[in-house]
């Protein structure tokens, strides 16, 4: 059975233009989508589906495949279905590109049923909700019969609950389809029905026409994006999922390697009156590298400054592996690994500014301070609170130290 997941991405949205390319940690959502799905097993090609050029190279820019579609496309199944007249398969998945907290086992679920029901020709997710958003309009809803398959969609509260003393259950509708092919070309020859106008809905076609929508149910993944407010709702959400996975990666560390300057600085700089750099350094990240090499760990600096009050500061907490003045980082950081014993994947790496996002893809755990700017911090695995020089790697100690 052979599996195409199609992804529809337009760049024209009422409520939120250019959505796909909406930053999100420093990726732009349709590339968050992209790996997500590249993560589910099952799947044999993904193809991004749109006829906007800044959409088309943006997915190149991080290896996706696109297809370009015809801007006469009314909804995201009739991109779908152009590809389907190219790209030969046996089922197509239809996968919204505004679904960043997608999870890939949910797109595995889709697939198991088509496997084990040769009867299903159309099948799609949902999630229970609270009745707060369930009466929202922009989360559209679902009710099912007994077999499990949709009798309504609707952007309204659906069921109504009349009796209050009742038990009500909603479920609100992800926006991921699975078609099979002769269901797809069968969509794609329908017309808009009456009541897809009305609510805005492209899955009402097929229930009009009696075609029926199998719906399985999946552990809420978190909502779509809409909206302004759904955007942040879901950068927050990815900064929280990456700073866990930070954390579960910090268990693996024994080499930390830190930059000096806006680190275990505040990053300002000082003359003396003869010309010589001054700086000033906070007793508790001192006390942060001591407790570190006290556990057994290796604690490594690599800056581009070089200075006599700097090397004193190191003597002092018995760094003995620095290498001070060079600015390419990249070619650096191999070397101090090498040289600890140390795999990538083992090493944690804490800095502030540009020159070193060019080293965070390098090991296995990339830190950056609270103060740093916002374009380091979309780059960072971790994002600490406290401010470079204000006890910032102390803090980072205290993450190692308890987990």
């Amino acid at each position: 059975m052979k599996v195409i997941a199609v992804i529809p991405a337009r760049y024209t949205s009422t409520r939120l233009p250019g959505k796909p390319l909406a930053d999100i940690c420093g990726k732009p959502m349709i590339q968050h989508v992209y790996e997500l799905i590249s993560r589910a097993e099952g799947l044999d090609d993904i193809v991004v589906a749109t006829d906007d050029a800044r959409i088309a190279d943006a997915v190149r820019a991080f290896g996706g495949k696109v297809f370009m579609t015809s801007p006469d496309c009314q909804s995201g199944s009739d991109r779908v279905r152009e590809v389907a007249s190219s790209l030969a398969a046996d089922i197509y998945i239809n996968v919204q590109g505004d679904e960043p907290l997608l999870e890939p086992s949910a797109i595995e679920k889709l697939l198991s049923v088509f496997r084990s029901d040769g009867g299903v020709r159309v099948a799609t997710l949902c999630s229970p909700i609270s009745e707060e958003p369930a009466r929202s309009p922009h989360q559209v809803k679902v009710v099912c019969d007994d077999a499990g398959n949709a009798l309504y969609f609707s952007r309204s509260l659906i069921p109504y609950v009349r009796n209050a003393s009742e038990p009500a259950r909603f479920l609100g509708h992800v926006g991921i389809y699975a078609y099979r092919a002769e269901a797809l070309q069968a969509f794609s020859q329908l017309p808009p029905s009456p009541l897809e106008r009305l609510e805005q809905l492209e899955q009402l076609r097929l229930l009009q026409a009696g075609i029926p929508i199998r719906v399985l149910e999946v552990p809420p993944m978190g909502a779509g994006v809409d909206t302004p407010e759904d955007l942040e709702r879901v950068r927050a959400a990815i900064r929280g999922r990456r700073r866990l996975a930070a954390l579960e990666k910090l268990k693996r560390v024994r080499l930390v390697i830190t930059d000096v300057d806006g680190v275990l600085t505040d990053g300002g700089l000082h003359y003396g009156p003869d010309g010589e750099c001054l700086k000033r350094f906070h007793a508790r990240d001192g006390l942060g590298i001591s407790l570190l090499q006290k556990a057994g760990m290796r604690v490594a600096v690599l800056s581009g400054r070089d200075c006599p009050a700097l090397r004193r500061r190191l003597a002092d907490l018995g760094i003995s592996e620095a290498v001070l003045g060079e600015p390419d980082k990249r070619a650096m950081l191999a070397g101090i690994m090498e040289r600890c014993g140390v795999a990538a994947g083992e090493t944690a790496f804490i800095g502030d500014d540009i020159p070193d996002m060019e080293v965070f893809g390098l090991c296995g755990v990339s830190v950056t301070v609270g103060d740093a700017p916002d374009y380091v911090k979309a780059k960072a695995d971790l994002v600490l609170e406290s401010f470079g020089g204000q006890g910032a790697f102390r803090e980072l100690v205290e993450h190692i130290m308890s987990i």
